[in-house]
């Protein structure tokens, strides 16, 4: 594939008889005439096919703790390289990364890497995984396809922190290549998704059901629960039910906290009651491992073993403290506690590093 323009041809596309094309890519299907973006801004109708036009390019690169994606059953206390591109294929009106997932501007991509850059730069800072995050991966799907395969080689493991906003087909291999992912589950009702992301609810779903029961993939869900639009007791108890039921009690669920941003700047940030009510509700449904985020509470950010409840994993925001796993199991009653875990946790704490790659 030339990339030495940024452009690359892509697979997920088919030709209408208007001389349209239609990016298949994911379920909003754009429609395209020669030269115009799809709703992402990055796939584009070039020639009679669909190109990705952010091919081997980044809005910056930075080393996060593994928890800030957050995955808090995937090497924890590790350091993880984390970037993103430009645009999205949902339009959240709450988006928290507007200024990268909304953006128009190509100039917004001023960094630039190959996928043996980002491979290389990973292992020499220590970084056990990439994250492609910041905005969703599956726009760019190409280039963390050859980032990933360019990671493996390295033994590092990579990373889609993503809506899950994706057709089948192209879902298969998107998700081939990743070792982990955290979904972003923004509601639970098709009025949610339509009225305030642009989208449906069905794909995420169909997404999530996929990993559970179609691949190896390691994931955990976060859903960001906003003051009087997703966190109705009603809703809640809809969706804590539906995992239960479809994805069993074991996948590690965050509720996290709302801040005004974007088209909602209205809205209150989430109160931590709210959060904790979330979280009772899961527990009632017989979820092991709920978490909050974007607040600060040690309690219920932190893992306990649901056999005997005894502390597993202690969270201060990103740093951890006590730590009483060994080889994935509770040292105090042997229950095995689902996720990838090493005897040791990392080191990395709380650290946010900016790097450059040249």
């Amino acid at each position: 594939m030339d990339n030495s323009d940024n452009t690359v041809s892509t697979c997920y596309w088919r030709h209408l008889d208007n001389d349209h094309v239609v990016c298949t890519l994911c379920p909003r299907e754009c429609e395209l005439r020669d030269g115009k973006r799809g709703v992402c801004y990055v796939r584009m109708a070039q020639g009679g096919e669909i190109v990705l036009t952010s091919y081997g390019r980044s809005s910056g690169f930075c080393i996060d703790p593994i928890e800030k994606k957050p995955l808090h059953h995937f090497l924890p206390g590790t350091p993880v390289l984390s970037f993103g591109t430009a645009g999205c294929n949902l339009t959240c009106a709450f988006c928290q990364n507007w200024d990268i997932s909304k953006s128009r501007h190509m100039e917004t991509l001023s960094a630039s890497a190959s996928p043996e850059q980002l491979a290389k730069m990973a292992e020499q800072t220590g970084s056990r995984s990439v994250a492609f995050t910041y905005n969703d991966p599956v726009i760019f799907m190409e280039y963390a396809i050859d980032v990933a395969a360019a990671c493996h080689a390295r033994d590092i493991k990579t990373i889609a922190v993503t809506a899950g906003y994706i057709n089948p087909e192209p879902r298969r291999e998107f998700f081939a290549a990743m070792d982990a992912a955290n979904v972003d589950l923004k509601g639970f009702s098709e009025s949610f998704y339509h009225k305030i992301c642009g989208g449906h609810l069905a794909p995420v779903l169909d997404t999530l059901r996929y990993l559970k029961h179609e691949t190896p993939v390691w994931f955990e869900i976060t859903t960001l629960l906003i003051p009087g639009e997703n966190d109705s007791v009603a809703e809640l108890e809809a969706m804590c039910q539906w995992i239960a039921d479809e994805l069993g009690p074991d996948v590690p669920l965050h509720f996290t906290a709302f801040h005004p941003d974007f088209h909602m700047l209205d809205k209150p940030p989430t109160p931590l009651t709210t959060l904790l009510q979330a979280r009772k509700i899961a527990k009632a449904h017989g979820l092991n491992y709920v978490y909050v985020g974007n607040v600060h509470d040690v309690a219920d950010g932190s893992t306990w073993c649901p056999s005997c409840g005894k502390l597993l994993i202690e969270r201060d925001y990103y740093r951890l403290g006590k730590w009483a796993l060994h080889d994935g199991h509770c040292q105090h009653c042997g229950t095995q506690i689902p996720g990838v875990f090493e005897n040791q946790p990392g080191t990395w704490g709380p650290r946010r590093l900016p790097v450059e790659i040249k």
